[in-house]
């Protein structure tokens, strides 16, 4: 299993919207006073010239032409099927020319009608205080965001959901596993309820300052990830109370039209993966609806001139655009390369084949591209569709892509021989290229960049070690053996990184180069943000759980924030660790690369009316 990419961010938050009750000086509220009037005329204006366009039409006695679209409506004795050239447009002659008549006299009367009641109106309108026509406008907002709370929690079409084996239970038989099973859950208790109290509907927590946190991945809004990533941990421990707080907060509070400028890859894996994984496992309907509001909001990020979607979208305008760090204006493919599992999933809750679509549409772009010694670079411009700088990494900026191929084989019920044929090519030319020993032994994974490589590996590509070992079965030429030797082999080289520090906690990147081996060189690469691999002697504080800034320091410094996915993966993992394989059984489910589980689609589910897209 894997954790996200880590993303560089740019540091600069974009301050959140004032919403409060606007306190301006008497002039301001006289001129906003003023331009009511204005637009009060404006209206009277218009229905005027309307009316009057409508009353001073050209009058023929033989021919009458409306092309109104709305003929149907306001002329139902008209039959479009007998004598029409174009729907909409209809000739009007001969014995009809008398109803014709009455028909236009009636509708000038109406429109004159609501001329008169739109003046009526304005005049009623104007007599009012300022406090008055803002309260009416306040009514007039809250009515409307009342009938789009109802269009939301607007029922989809009911699919068969997947035959769920193993979402509860995982007891162990041995006594001592079970005592450290259930401190692992009072650990998830600590994390969760010092979030509850300190950073409740916050991204994070900070842990030491006692109050909520977020970074730019998640804009300007605080949209509780730490709630939607965690809700399946809890619900796996049998921690219900506290789902259901979870579960309250997104149903009254989450709302997915904001203002806020999100990253799609990691709002897809925490959010969408977080929230199809808590209907899955609970069967609340309200956690699916959310996830396809969201889903759609995604959507305008996959308007590229090559389909390959924008690393971030404004959740409400849609308006699309990349890092700025990144090549040339690149789209990252750790990102658009990890969408696959959630998409799918949602074509076939929904019964649309767009999420399947635009996932494989990614998937047919790449398989056509020249792919320099077989490897994939980390970035492709959405624009021109070709590659930028010609960087490998099964790190960060690469990882969950290779993660995924192999993860929609299983998922597919090992059906998608497609995306297993695109992960045994891309694993063969990553052993060529990227995979060495070093001097000391050690197997490690390095990162080719314009021509060589470079003999560093991040903390990211750990979760190769794993990825080995699950794809060990379904290898080309019975190499099943080789491929679970090499995983443990890498597994080996990572828990040496761990070893090898203070504190016993593994750095954010390492290097091999003459005698150092598996040791973080340069400051910036020591330090350890709660991935999952946890030790609470030094990440534990009174208010929560906390990275650590230097690894190899044996007074270390926290730097202060409880990463929503300490709670969905580092805590998860360790739990299903110390419990029986009957919880959560990978033949039957498949985690998401932020730890969420899916259900396998097996065939007998993928074959349901209503879903082609996954047929």
């Amino acid at each position: 299993m894997t954790t996200p990419a880590l993303l560089p961010l740019s540091g600069r938050r974009i301050p959140p919207l004032n919403l409060g009750p606007p306190s301006f000086p008497h002039h301001r509220a006289t001129l906003r006073l003023s331009e009511k009037f204005i637009l009060l005329l404006i209206l009277s204006a218009f229905i005027t010239l309307c009316f009057g366009a409508f009353f001073f039409l050209p009058d023929s006695s033989k021919h009458k032409r409306f092309d109104l679209g709305l003929e149907d409506v306001l002329i139902p004795h008209v039959d479009a099927s007998k004598g029409a050239k174009n729907p909409g447009v209809f000739l009007i002659h001969g014995p009809d020319e008398h109803r014709h008549r009455e028909e236009e006299e009636r509708l000038r009367n109406k429109i004159r009608a609501d001329h008169e009641k739109a003046l009526e109106e304005a005049k009623e309108k104007l007599k009012k205080s300022r406090e008055e026509i803002r309260a009416e406008i306040q009514t007039e907002k809250n009515k409307v965001v009342q009938e789009m709370k109802t269009k939301e929690k607007k029922p989809l079409p009911p699919v068969p959901i997947p035959n769920l084996i193993g979402i509860n239970g995982g007891d162990p038989e041995d006594n001592d596993i079970r005592k450290k099973r259930e401190k692992i859950k009072e650990m998830m208790k600590h994390a969760w309820d010092n979030y509850r109290i300190y950073g409740w509907g916050h991204n994070e927590l900070r842990p030491i300052a006692r109050k909520g946190h977020s970074t730019n991945i998640f804009g300007s809004s605080q949209m509780g990830a730490t709630i939607v990533d965690a809700l399946d941990t809890l619900y796996i421990m049998g921690l219900h109370d506290e789902f259901r707080d979870g579960q309250k907060w997104i149903e009254d509070t989450l709302d997915f039209s904001v203002n806020s400028e999100v990253s799609v890859f990691e709002v897809n894996i925490r959010f969408i993966g977080g929230l199809l994984a808590a209907y899955y496992l609970s069967g609340e309907e309200i956690f699916k609806i959310k996830a396809v509001q969201l889903a759609e909001k995604l959507l305008p990020a996959f308007n590229t001139p090559t389909g390959i979607p924008w690393a971030m979208v404004n959740l409400k305008s849609g308006v699309g655009r990349n890092w700025g760090w990144a090549s040339a204006g690149s789209s990252i493919l750790a990102e658009f390369g990890t969408l696959h599992m959630e998409f799918v999933h949602l074509s076939y809750l929904t019964g649309d084949p767009v999420y399947y679509k635009k996932v494989m549409h990614i998937r047919k772009l790449l398989q056509k591209m020249d792919r320099p010694n077989g490897l994939y670079p980390n970035y492709l411009n959405p624009r021109t569709g070709r590659w930028g700088q010609y960087h490998t990494s099964v790190g960060g900026l690469g990882d969950s892509f290779y993660e995924y191929l192999l993860k929609a084989w299983l998922m597919s019920d090992k059906t998608d021989h497609e995306a297993r044929k695109m992960y045994d090519d891309a694993i063969e030319a990553i052993e060529k290229h990227l995979i060495k020993k070093s001097r000391g032994g050690l197997t490690f994974i390095g990162e080719w960049k314009n021509g060589h490589l470079e003999k560093k590996m991040g903390h990211l590509a750990c979760f190769a070690g794993g990825m080995f070992a699950l794809g060990a079965d379904g290898s080309r030429m019975d190499k099943a053996g080789h491929y679970l030797e090499l995983g443990a082999e890498i597994a080996r080289t990572c828990h040496e990184s761990y070893d090898r520090t203070a504190l016993k906690l593994g750095p954010e990147s390492f290097k091999f180069d003459g005698a150092v081996e598996a040791v973080a060189v340069r400051q910036a690469e020591k330090y350890y943000i709660l991935r999952p691999e946890a030790i609470e002697k030094y990440c534990r504080v009174s208010g929560g759980f906390s990275g650590v800034k230097d690894v190899y320091s044996s007074t270390p410094t926290h730097d202060d924030v409880q990463q929503s996915f300490f709670l969905a993966e580092t805590l998860k993992y360790l739990y299903l660790l110390f419990s029986s394989d009957d919880l959560l059984p990978l033949d039957h489910w498949v985690f998401n690369t932020e730890a969420h589980p899916l259900p396998v689609l097996h065939l007998a589910n993928t074959t349901l009316s209503g879903n082609p897209a996954v047929r």
